[in-house]
């Protein structure tokens, strides 16, 4: 069971500034928490294999296509600084 000090502990690491009447309430809420896990470890899962989701998720988005830019002179002309048909950008490696 978690005491109120370790809930201002936790408050403390975690930069909260709690009331005492916060203190109290998360005081309760985290030993039921802790209450339940210790609950679910009494479970015997040798069988279950391990997930990350209870459900299957696939993912939704489109697949990338490649689509050559038409209008790349507009692209390069807002371009802080230009070579040619290149973007410059400072240096950022060391010359050694």
């Amino acid at each position: 069971m978690i005491d109120r000090e370790q809930v201002r502990k936790v408050a403390l690491l975690a930069r909260l500034e709690l009331t005492p009447e916060e203190e109290e309430k998360f005081t309760t809420q985290l030993g039921s928490i802790l209450d339940y896990f210790e609950q679910l470890s009494e479970l015997d899962v040798t069988d279950v294999p391990p997930t990350t989701r209870a459900i299957d998720v696939s993912n939704v988005t489109r697949s990338d296509e490649l689509h050559p830019y038409s209008d790349t002179e507009a692209l390069l002309n807002s371009a802080p600084n230009r070579e040619d048909e290149f973007f410059r950008v400072p240096k950022i490696l060391n010359a050694e």
